[in-house]
């Protein structure tokens, strides 16, 4: 079996005012479980997963995580969103994490890191080996920006709709190493060009490596790093299930061929990410076998077609199907918020992040009773919400 594991992080929030706030170290000294840990700014929380065999297991994990830091934060008056921004924050150089790496990263990198209150959700897939994993990259990377695209979910940004549906990503963008991996022969040459990058000055170790994928340093799996962070659990499952396809498939055809597989040059791969930064799941993407432009939903439901026999061999065909004909009906994140800001403000926007966050799905107010929209700057307690506590199956 191909295992499958993800890592989520999540904005730390006040409940009253909606705001990101400097207080993650508050909430991880009430969790008092190991998988927990910070990130290099205060208001960001990371939870790790264990290693499954099963979309069930990753989905039930990752639920109870959740769980036990919303207990956390609640205690302390706060909120623990997963999304890649939220709508109300504020930029200090001095919120960065007591590390002696995080403050290196700081002070070399200053606005690029200061700006970097963002979230993300990482998914690992087991591979045979390193040079297996290096190979893959170059297979799975023209699939990436579709998944992107599923998982958008950060249209705002300091108080502004920045007309994209991940706004993350074009944060994200502006380290040195973002994006698209490239092609490398083996594990050897990769290894060397990561050498390389260090020995420029440009980052200091290969934890500074932020490319969409990439083969981890630690564990023999290859990791998924384009996706936003999710307010549904399910958005991160269905990421993991169509991603966990995408290397099975990569490795199988590996394995069944000697000479490199690649279709040439990935230059347009960092043109395919913005298209699907900007649009999500509501606009056009670029159709990786023909690169033209295409309806986000013509393409994706061909990718999962595509991959049916590596979904199949999981065990996952069924949950991936159902997950993603609910993810398309429903909406990209970034949709869904700002509907909810349209219809009310943007304190609307953050509750049903912290409620999908929490498991639940908003009831939306009548029209009749919905409160106006608040004036820039205005703060209000945030609605009451609800928890409609997941189960723990998938599909």
């Amino acid at each position: 079996m191909v295992r499958i594991g993800a890592e989520e992080e999540f904005h730390v929030v006040d409940v009253e005012s909606g705001r990101l706030v400097p207080r993650a170290r508050a909430v991880l000294d009430r969790v008092h479980r190991p998988g927990f840990t910070t990130e290099l700014q205060q208001s960001v929380v990371e939870s790790n997963s264990g290693v499954h065999d099963t979309l069930d297991g990753l989905y039930t994990d990752l639920s109870g995580a959740r769980r036990r830091l919303d207990a956390a934060a609640s205690s302390l008056g706060l909120a623990v969103v997963a999304a890649g921004t939220v709508p109300l924050a504020r930029i200090s150089p001095r919120e960065v994490t007591a590390d002696p790496r995080y403050r290196h990263m700081a002070d070399e990198y200053r606005k690029v890191a200061d700006e970097q209150l963002i979230c993300s959700a990482q998914v690992h897939v087991d591979v045979p080996d390193r040079d297996t994993a290096v190979r893959a990259m170059c297979l799975v990377s023209p699939w990436l920006p579709p998944l992107l695209a599923l998982s958008a979910s950060s249209p705002f940004w300091l108080g502004a709709d920045t007309g994209y549906a991940s706004w993350r990503t074009m944060l994200w963008q502006r380290w040195p190493t973002a994006g698209p991996a490239g092609c490398h022969a083996d594990a050897r040459k990769y290894d060397a060009a990561i050498d390389e990058l260090i020995a420029s000055g440009v980052i200091s170790d290969a934890g500074m490596v932020y490319h969409d994928v990439r083969p981890s340093a630690h564990q023999r799996t290859l990791e998924l790093r384009v996706c936003d962070a999710c307010p549904r659990v399910e958005t991160v499952v269905l990421v993991a299930g169509l991603f966990r396809a995408l290397v099975r498939d990569a490795c199988e055809r590996l394995a069944d061929h000697d000479g490199p597989l690649c279709d040439g040059p990935h230059d347009w791969l960092r043109a395919a990410t913005w298209r699907a930064a900007r649009s999500g799941l509501e606009g056009t993407l670029v159709d990786p076998h023909t690169r033209r432009a295409a309806p986000a939903a013509d393409v994706l439901r061909r990718m999962r077609d595509r991959l049916r026999p590596a979904l199949e061999a999981s065990g996952d065909w069924e949950t991936v199907h159902t997950l993603l004909e609910q993810a398309l009906a429903s909406g990209s994140a970034a949709h869904r918020l700002r509907r909810a800001a349209a219809e009310d403000d943007l304190l609307a926007s953050v509750d049903l992040m912290v409620d999908e966050t929490r498991g639940g799905r908003t009831v939306r107010r009548p029209a009749a009773v919905r409160r106006p929209a608040a004036p820039a700057g205005a703060s209000r307690a945030l609605s009451p919400l609800h928890s409609t506590a997941a189960g723990d199956t998938v599909g």
